[in-house]
């Protein structure tokens, strides 16, 4: 019997936020995917509890936080952050990098499948890929649904399928790296008795080590580390790190009893916890190892991985989807180029050259957070060395832009600070009234901003008019007389100080060839 066999421009195996965006954005430029999710129901397992970092600015140029927040403006920031369990004071910053946006995995899945849903984007549920193959031109799933198997053919695949990706192995991509099997990480939502409670402030009070914030501080102790939260449901989460291995064994399922063996190692003494309250889904989860692994390369062929199928690594900071989001919004006007005919040559090999790099700076810093953790006398007296250097505000600088991705720089067209840059979030003044260029990236078309009423230059973009919207503002403080920015909102160039007219055109049009293909050709309007 013959195998059906279905064609998309593009196949995106895994229906998560990662997923979800990468099909989002080719949507929005007018490219048909194909979403194709193993699981028949969302998952209902506790995951991310929040977004933070460079891609909260993202999703404001794309809408999507007004959506998650239901307000509009630029994103809020936190006034405090943690390295290494060791605190940062934001506050002395004059800009601050990390934005937030508070919203469960199962709310940011939500949202992000309703705008896929919006622009059209096939999502199949409960059809599971079990293989596939490639040629020149083509690239095919063999996927098995509900109704039999079947197989389906697209110009490209991204595999966004979890840290066992099926679509990696198939692809015969190495996934490098250590699983360090000596960290235990157990975390849980139970009910803490008000009797170890502070009155008033919900602090949990243990005997030799203090008053413990409700607000999930880390505590190190000479055993582990030990957090909980306050949660509006009256419950609370918990959370443990041990090193060793874990005494119930990899295996067995975790049960409360577990969690309070595990805090009362980590405290030195018992903590009474009772079932949680409530419905749920409530949290009851144990993992072994510090799993830091990455992708040898990014593509294989017509094959893209991206997310934790690309890299896993610990969740130390919550940087998982800070990363993987963004490389989502990297490939996706990337991919939808080349389907539209208009990219040119390299651009899609830029994804791993870009998103590997970043990949590299998580790991540096989730492996350096993990070390500062450590029991033991002499991470203390390096804890102590480090919490000096925190004193400084560039040195909180510094590990805030790590934190967030700010540091991240991309090879970009010219000498200009911002090139390779995420693009400041500037105050506009436009023909059509007030504006923030978050509020013009919306379509997710690249944008020229014309900051200097300099018509001769910005003419230099008439023959990509198919492909990038021209904008003249005004701005109190430009930080250049012209910014060319990606649909991901990085820098592609900026106007350099100094340079004459007919060397910011020249270079303006090395830019803007490199990254969005010669002129003329496919129109390249969003949907």
């Amino acid at each position: 019997m013959a195998v059906e066999t279905e064609t998309a421009d593009v196949v995106i195996v895994g229906g998560g936020p990662v997923g979800l965006l990468l099909a989002c954005e080719l949507g929005m430029a007018g490219v048909r995917p194909v979403v194709l999710e193993r699981l028949p129901e969302p998952s209902t397992e506790i995951k991310a509890n929040g977004l933070i970092g460079q891609v909260v600015r993202f999703l404001d140029h794309r809408g999507l936080s007004e959506r998650f927040e239901g307000v509009s403006g630029a994103p809020g920031t936190v006034p405090g952050y943690l390295f290494g369990a060791l605190p940062l004071d934001l506050s002395v910053l004059e800009t601050n990098p990390l934005t937030v946006l508070p919203a469960t995995q199962q709310r940011i899945e939500q949202v992000l499948r309703g705008r896929a849903e919006e622009l059209g984007v096939e999502i199949r549920r409960g059809h599971e890929v079990t293989g596939l193959r490639q040629d020149e031109e083509r690239v095919t799933a063999e996927v098995r649904g509900a109704d039999g198997a079947y197989e389906l053919r697209a110009r490209y695949l991204v595999g966004c399928d979890g840290g066992k990706s099926t679509v990696r192995k198939r692809a015969g991509i190495v996934f490098a790296g250590d699983p360090g099997h000596d960290l235990v990480s157990r975390a849980a939502y139970a009910t803490v008795p008000a009797s170890v409670l502070v009155p008033g402030t919900g602090e949990l009070e243990v005997p030799g080590v203090g008053r413990i914030s409700p607000v999930f501080t880390f505590t190190r102790t000479r055993n582990g580390i030990f957090a909980f939260a306050a949660l509006p449901d009256g419950n609370h989460r918990l959370l443990t790190l041990e090193w060793g291995a874990p005494p119930e064994g990899d295996d067995a399922p975790m049960t409360l009893g577990d969690m309070r063996d595990s805090v009362a190692r980590v405290l030195g003494t018992e903590v009474p916890l009772d079932e949680p309250s409530g419905p749920g889904p409530h949290m009851l989860r144990r993992l072994v190892g510090r799993n830091t692994r990455l992708a040898e390369r990014y593509r294989s062929g017509r094959v893209f991985v991206a997310g934790d199928a690309a890299h896993v690594h610990s969740a130390v900071g919550g940087p998982g989807l800070n990363l993987g989001l963004q490389d989502a919004a990297n490939l996706g006007w990337k991919l939808a180029a080349e389907v539209r005919g208009w990219a040119p040559e390299g651009l899609l090999d830029s994804y791993h050259t870009e998103r590997h790099a970043a990949g590299l700076r998580v790991f540096m810093h989730t492996q350096a957070q993990t070390a500062l953790m450590t029991p033991g006398p002499e991470v203390t007296a390096l804890r102590e060395l480090f919490g000096e250097l925190l004193h400084s505000p560039d040195n909180i600088r510094h590990l805030a832009s790590l934190l967030a991705g700010d540091d991240v720089r991309y090879p970009a067209t010219g000498d200009h600070p911002l090139a390779g840059r995420f693009a400041p979030d500037l105050a506009l003044g436009t023909g059509a009234g007030p504006a923030r260029l978050a509020g013009l990236m919306r379509s997710g078309r690249p944008v020229l901003l014309d900051l200097g009423a300099e018509p001769r230059l910005t003419e230099v973009a008439a023959g990509w008019k198919d492909r990038v919207d021209v904008v003249a503002a005004r701005c109190t403080r430009p930080p250049s007389r012209a910014l060319l920015v990606r649909p991901d909102g990085y820098v592609a160039w900026a106007a350099a100080d100094g340079e004459s007219c007919e060397e910011a055109r020249a270079g303006l049009g090395r830019a803007l060839e490199a990254s969005f293909g010669r002129p003329g050709g496919d129109d390249g309007a969003a949907g």
